[in-house]
C-alpha cells in the first residue's frame, strides 16, 4: 500500500471515530449528550395573591440561574387550564413536569400520560390526592395542617386566661385545594381542645384580597358577634381587614386576626398591630425545585416528600423582619 493511500484510510478512520462520539450514544431525551439543556414544563395556579406572585418569580429565576429551560404556563386557577399545560408538556417531550396543583382531585389520568411518556413529575407547594404514588416523583412544600395547626394553638394560647365563647370566623382558600382543606382540618384539631371555640361562619375567600373583603363584609352583617377571624391566606386576610376598617371597626383589636403566609405587606399590617399572629409558607421554593428536577432527571433517589423551613410570627417579630423580608 502506498504511504498516499495509508493516510487516507487512517484519516478517514478518524472521521468515523468523531462522527460516533458526537452522535450522543443513544438518541431520545434520556441518551441526549452533555450539552443538551435540561427542559421543565411547569404550571403555575395563577397570580392570586402576593405570595404566589413571589413563588413565580422565584421559580423562573432560579431556572435561569440553573441553566434550565423553563416553559411556564399560568393556570389561572383553573383545573382543566393545567391539564391542558401538562399535556402540552407531554407532546413538547419535556424532560420533568412541575406544577403546584389547582386542587387536589382529579389528575390520575393525566398524570398516567405523564408516566407513559417517561417524563418524570414533580408537585410543587401543593399535593394531589391519589393512591398511585408512582404517578410523582416527589412533593416539595410546607405542612399545611401543621399550618393550620399552629394558628389554632396560638388562638387556644391568647384566650388561655378567658371564659365564655370565642366566635370565629373562617375565610378559607380555594374550594378542594391542598393547603385549604389541610389548614382548615388542622386548625380545627387545635381548637377542638376547648368547646368554647366555635366557628360561626366559615366560607371561601379563594385565597383572593377582594373576594376576602367580600365574604368579610358578608360576615359582618350575619354574625351579630365576632371575636377572631382565621385566614387561610394573609391576602384574603388584607381584604377582610378594609371590610372590618369601613365596618368601623378595629382589626387586631375588635377582632383578632390570625393569618398563614408571611408576606410582606402582611407583615406591614402586623407592625401596625391589624394582624395579631401569621404563620408563615416560604414561596421561595425555586432552588429546591431546581435541584431536585435534576436529580430525578438524573434518575436519583429523592425524597417522597420535602418539607420547607417556616416559622410564625407575633407583631413584633414582623416588625424586625420587615425591613429585609423579601416577599
Amino acid at each position: 500500500m502506498s504511504k498516499r493511500a495509508a493516510a487516507a484510510l487512517v484519516a478517514g478512520a478518524m472521521v468515523g471515530v468523531l462522527a460516533a462520539c458526537g452522535s450522543g450514544g443513544g438518541g431520545g431525551p434520556a441518551g441526549k449528550g452533555s450539552g443538551h439543556k435540561l427542559v421543565v414544563g411547569f404550571s403555575q395556579v395563577g397570580a392570586e395573591s402576593g405570595w404566589r406572585t413571589a413563588n413565580t418569580k422565584s421559580i423562573q429565576e432560579s431556572a435561569k440561574k440553573a441553566g434550565i429551560e423553563l416553559k411556564f404556563s399560568d393556570a389561572q386557577q383553573k383545573q382543566e387550564n393545567q391539564i391542558k399545560a401538562i399535556r402540552s408538556f407531554i407532546q413538547q417531550k419535556v424532560d420533568v413536569i412541575a406544577f403546584s396543583p389547582v386542587v387536589e382531585s382529579g389528575w390520575d389520568t393525566v398524570l398516567k400520560e405523564a408516566k407513559d411518556a417517561h417524563i418524570p413529575v414533580v408537585l410543587t407547594d401543593r399535593a394531589v390526592d391519589s393512591k398511585d404514588e408512582s404517578l410523582y416523583a416527589s412533593f416539595l412544600g410546607s405542612d399545611f395542617v401543621e399550618e393550620g395547626k399552629e394558628a389554632g394553638d396560638w388562638l387556644v394560647k391568647e384566650y388561655a386566661a378567658g371564659g365564655g365563647d370565642v366566635n370565629i370566623v373562617q375565610l378559607e382558600g380555594t374550594t378542594g385545594s391542598a393547603p385549604a382543606n389541610d389548614r382548615k382540618s388542622g386548625f380545627a384539631d387545635a381548637i377542638k381542645v376547648q368547646p368554647r371555640f366555635k366557628v360561626v361562619a366559615s366560607q371561601t375567600g379563594d385565597f383572593t384580597r377582594a373576594k376576602g373583603k367580600e365574604v368579610m363584609q358578608a360576615f359582618l352583617k350575619s354574625q351579630s358577634k365576632i371575636d377572631v377571624l382565621y385566614a387561610h391566606n394573609d391576602d384574603m386576610a388584607l381584604g377582610a381587614i378594609q371590610a372590618i376598617e369601613e365596618a368601623g371597626r378595629k382589626p387586631g383589636t375588635d377582632i383578632k386576626i390570625v393569618s398563614v403566609d408571611g408576606v410582606k405587606d402582611a407583615f406591614t399590617a402586623m407592625s401596625q398591630g391589624k394582624i395579631n399572629f401569621d404563620v408563615e409558607c416560604n414561596p421561595l421554593l425555586g432552588d429546591q425545585l431546581m435541584d431536585l428536577v435534576k436529580k430525578v432527571k438524573a434518575g436519583e433517589q429523592v425524597p417522597r416528600r420535602i418539607k420547607t423551613e417556616e416559622g410564625t410570627f407575633t407583631p413584633e417579630q414582623a416588625a424586625a423582619a420587615l425591613p429585609n423580608r423579601q416577599y
